[in-house]
């Protein structure tokens, strides 16, 4: 049959097994595949195709960082753990997707998600994707699960964090310090994650008692430059305007973090001081310290099992949910009681 419609087995077998991989071929080709079939008699046989149908239990893993994270250090590396155990448990096997290494096709070009297509359903991370690639694979009915990111495209499988709750405890723990003068300083973007946590920030304000504001200073400041925007004079202008305690967000490049002790520490201060920091999540793993700043834990291992499960779920055409997973508070050396403070001797109203 190869020999008659003058194209290789593999693109015969891949006409008549339904392209299930997806991979790019010509009207023409296909009609030349289906005319030698029709010519030569060709019947699929049901065994075969049963066969060929059955899942090979290869889960994907395609990550959208830069690089794969596979160092120890990276903030994504305990997701894969949690992803190996429970893929070896549930007997899955890994295929890893090299969509976002250097030298190699890169994740927003045009068919880069394809190729996740070889194995039975893909887990996905990252902050940012192509929401029109993934958004096609869901709608073709590919298994996928996305670690941390919501209902968008419709119908992508999610797992997450309760960032929301977990911020709302740290404003909770500065509100028991003593401070009344909170700051969240987050990138400027609409990445889910951050989206959450300055939900959660917000809403630990409105329960904590800060929600009057009628002084107009912002509570939120979103920055595309944090080691521009945020310097030494910055900081000591928001001191002057009562801020008091200065919380920010976990990110891929831990960003306004970085910024944040720069100018501290360009300003002379002392935390906890003159002023607290805390953290929506872990520091940069070049940053970290033995003592890690006053925060809250994702709990990453925990997300890639439960993406695994939801993902082989989808696969077996189950129903299947997975709650949010809680984030554990962290406390740390980098909050105390605002200047001249004492911390609340009661525990805050609504707690």
């Amino acid at each position: 049959m190869a020999r008659l419609a003058g194209v290789s087995q593999t693109t015969v077998s891949l006409v008549l097994g339904g392209n299930k991989q997806g991979i790019a071929l010509h009207e023409d080709t296909r009609a030349r595949v289906l005319a030698a079939a029709r010519e030569l008699g060709y019947v699929p046989d049901p065994a075969a195709r049963r066969l060929a149908a059955a899942r090979n239990n290869l889960l994907g893993v395609f990550s959208f960082t830069a690089t794969f994270p596979t160092a120890v250090e990276h903030s994504y590396y305990p997701f894969l753990v949690g992803v190996e155990q429970e893929a070896a448990a549930q007997g899955y096997d890994l295929v890893l997707f090299t969509g976002s290494s250097s030298g190699g096709a890169q994740a927003h070009e045009p068919g880069a998600l394809d190729r996740v297509r070889l194995a039975d359903g893909c887990l996905f991370l990252g902050r940012h994707v192509p929401d029109d690639q993934l958004g096609k694979l869901v709608a073709d009915g590919y298994p996928a699960v996305h670690i941390g990111r919501r209902d968008e495209p419709q119908g992508l499988a999610w797992v997450g964090a309760d960032y929301v709750a977990a911020s709302a405890h740290v404003v909770r723990h500065l509100t028991e310090l003593g401070h009344t003068r909170l700051l969240f300083v987050r990138e400027d973007d609409d990445a889910l994650a951050s989206t959450d946590r300055e939900r959660g920030f917000r809403a630990g304000l409105a329960q904590y008692g800060h929600e009057d504001r009628s002084d107009g200073r912002a509570v939120v400041v979103r920055t595309s430059h944090p080691e521009i925007d945020i310097t030494p004079e910055w900081v000591r202008t928001r001191l002057d305007e009562g801020v008091t305690a200065f919380v920010t967000e976990e990110t891929d490049s831990g960003a306004v973090w970085r910024a944040l002790q720069a100018a501290v520490t360009g300003a002379g201060l002392d935390v906890p001081g003159d002023l607290s920091l805390a953290l929506l999540g872990s520091p940069p793993a070049d940053l970290a310290t033995g003592q890690s700043p006053t925060g809250f834990d994702v709990p990453r291992a925990d997300l890639g099992a439960a993406a695994v499960r939801l993902l082989i779920a989808q696969m077996s055409g189950q129903e299947h949910e997975e709650p949010l997973v809680a984030c554990a508070f962290r406390p740390g050396p980098t909050t105390g009681p605002p200047p001249g403070r004492a911390p609340r001797q009661d525990p805050v109203a609504g707690g």
